[in-house]
């Protein structure tokens, strides 16, 4: 494994890790360390059981019970009759935060009367049971909780019926000096500096994020101005940070004189919300704007047994939050225009992501190879999401990546995202069922083979995929395949397994109207293990032959020790059954090989069962919706999706299901 690939979990395995050991995160100016348990090519250790088990059968894989989320307490309170104030006894007590209150004051008891002024001065006072009500304000502040609640008296940090709460990095800026007697460019003193173990002040540190890698933010009246990197390349709309002089410039788009009129707010802290204790809900708060790197969350929430509902988090310079807390609960979120990612997930066990929204996350443009997109889930165990739309990000709409196990994506919408609607990329035992996935992959990235569809799963065993409406995007259904390792949950370092793609079940899927292909097996391996024992030596891959670009080539195993010899597909137990198939004229059906390798290109499921002996019990057949164009998908009675079991059980959110009358 590289170091690059080992940066991509630094942030989230040294949060998990510093959690654990009861200490802080890494300092700002302190580069990633790297992930516990990856070390660079390492001695290979045997692979989980489960990833050897026998395939499963439609009998044998029986979908999950549904995860049903505790129901939200009311926004007025927790636990019974709270005392304002400070008086404590055996009562929880309710702080007001009111730093618009003419009494506001960190030394007040927190009353209505006399309310604390930040956020932060109630934090430090709540234990088990207690409620922050916090009024409406824009707080500049970071707020840290050391506190631990109970399963019975959680802390409570939530926003009073009906006020906008605002935690904001930023910082309003007012002390302007004019630097250009005719262009309306000013100055003021800048103390802060963000990223500083490399040279430019960027990570990751290479060309590509020159610019992009910087952490820095200003916004005028809510809108961010483009960041440039030399004075003398400023013109309307930029801004350029003199980190030497420990100055920065503005020039508004609109040619202003800043002293005059509108706002500008500078991001000045790269974390502002960092929930360390335990059994903490958060409700109803907006979070927005921070100074924070590549792969470090503004919101970060470390303690077990969380929940956090209503909150927004937007228009970080990274990602929006991160979770790192076992059996957390994020309900009812928004996640979106963050310059990395909208969230990430970490070292955590039985998280569950429900009603949310994470749209329109990686603005900056990060590497999507690298990370970027929707968020990005790492080490984690029984993740659930669920109910959720994740729409129009520009990379990857959900991306599990290292290690994952048992993971569950269910009721989605997964629309309109550059590259993969949902990507599995070496980890274990995915179960994606009765999602929408359309528009997806269709930005045609470079290098981004394989990782273009509706689903793909990458070098990943174990997975069922079922009742999926994949429709309209680039590829419907990928297998991609490498030369890949993965370091595991709870192993020492060093600890990595080789990983590839076997006991795999995509059944009663509904696979439409993609653009390319509606299933692809991309296996780009040297050992033609894809292909039947007979018709191995006919596919062998050439020995040169390789793809132009590849968005993961610096992630495959540089050697080859202990991987898996003696492959072939009847021994991957790769089943596809039940599905659904429609190629509209000029789509693809059904490919099966890299381009640049010896590949076939079926145009019927008859070829695919003859030679692969795939594709039992499915079928081609026209499927017709309402209205696909407004996600109004109900079909006919008599529709094949219906009868075949291939339509999603159960709603999905922004999408209409069900039947239709004729028309």
């Amino acid at each position: 494994m590289t170091r690059r690939r080992a940066n991509a979990a630094a942030f989230y395995a040294a949060i998990a890790a510093a959690c654990c050991a009861g200490v802080t995160a890494l300092p700002a100016d302190e580069p990633p360390r790297p992930v516990p348990g990856v070390v660079p090519k390492a001695a290979p250790v045997p692979a989980p059981p489960r990833t050897t088990a026998p395939a499963p059968t439609p009998a044998t894989v029986p979908s999950p019970a549904p995860t049903t989320a505790p129901a939200p307490q009311p926004a007025t309170g927790v636990g019974p009759a709270p005392v304002m104030g400070t008086t404590r006894g055996t009562a929880p007590v309710t702080y007001v935060v009111s730093q618009r209150h003419a009494q506001a004051s960190d030394d007040s008891p927190g009353t209505e009367e006399e309310p604390l002024k930040t956020i932060a001065a109630a934090a430090t006072r709540v234990k088990a049971g207690d409620t922050v009500l916090i009024r409406g304000g824009v707080y500049r502040e970071k707020v840290v909780i050391d506190a631990n609640g109970a399963p019975d008296k959680p802390i409570t940090f939530q926003a009073a019926a009906g006020e906008h709460v605002v935690v904001t990095g930023a910082d309003a800026i007012t002390n302007w000096k004019k630097e250009d007697a005719g262009d309306n460019v000013f100055s003021t003193d800048w103390p802060h500096s963000f990223i500083n173990w490399t040279k430019d002040h960027i990570h990751p540190n290479d060309d590509h994020h020159l610019l992009i890698g910087r952490a820095e933010q200003v916004f005028m009246d809510g809108y961010l101005l483009r960041q440039v990197l030399r004075r003398d390349r400023m013109e309307r709309g930029t801004f350029f940070v003199d980190l030497d002089a420990k100055k920065f410039y503005v020039w508004s788009a609109d040619n202003r004189d800043v002293r005059g009129r509108g706002s500008v707010e500078a991001s000045a802290r790269n974390v502002i919300w960092d929930c360390q204790g335990s059994h903490v809900r958060v409700r109803g708060i907006r979070f927005r704007y921070a100074a924070n790197r590549a792969q470090e969350a503004a919101a970060q929430f470390k303690g077990a047994n969380s929940v956090i509902e209503d909150c927004v988090f937007e228009k970080t310079n990274s990602i929006g939050a991160g979770f790192f807390g076992d059996g957390s609960i994020v309900r009812r979120c928004v996640f979106q225009d963050n310059g990395q990612m909208g969230f990430g997930i970490a070292r955590a066990q039985d998280v569950l992501m429900t009603g949310c929204l994470c749209r329109n996350n990686n603005t900056k443009g990060y590497s999507r190879g690298w990370e970027a997109g929707g968020n990005k889930i790492v080490l984690a165990r029984r993740t659930v999401l669920e109910n959720s739309m994740f729409l129009d990000n520009r990379g990857n709409g959900i991306w599990f990546d290292i290690g994952n196990e048992d993971c569950v994506v269910r009721n989605c919408l997964i629309a309109n995202n550059e590259d993969a609607g949902i990507f599995y990329e070496i980890s274990f035992g995915l179960h994606a069922h009765d999602n929408v996935i359309v528009g997806n992959g269709l930005a045609d990235s470079y290098g981004a083979w394989g990782a273009s569809a509706g689903i793909s799963i990458s070098s990943s065993p174990n997975c069922v995929i079922e009742r999926n409406l994949i429709v309209g995007n680039k590829e419907g259904f990928n297998f991609r395949e490498q030369t890949r390792r993965t370091p595991l949950i709870g192993k020492p370092k060093g600890a990595e397994v080789w990983v590839w793609n076997h006991d795999q079940v995509v059944r009663n899927n509904v696979l439409a109207y993609n653009r390319d292909a509606q299933t692809w097996g991309w296996f780009d391996i040297r050992d033609a293990r894809h292909w039947p024992a007979e018709m191995q030596e006919q596919y062998r891959p050439a020995e040169k032959a390789g793809a132009k670009a590849d968005i993961a080539k610096d992630y495959q195993a540089k050697k080859d020790e202990g991987a898996p010899t003696g492959l072939s597909l009847e021994k991957l137990k790769i089943t596809f059954q039940g599905n659904l198939y429609h190629a509209a004229p000029g789509q693809g059906l059904f490919n099966w090989g890299c381009t640049w390798h010896k590949h076939r290109k079926y145009t019927s499921l008859d070829d695919v069962r003859k030679e692969l002996r795939l594709a039992d019990g499915c079928r081609e057949a026209k499927v017709l919706f309402s209205d696909l164009s407004c996600l109004d998908l109900r079909v006919p009675a008599d529709s094949p999706a219906i009868k075949m079991g291939c339509y999603p059980k159960g709603d999905v959110p922004g999408v209409k299901l069900g039947i239709v009358e004729h028309r």
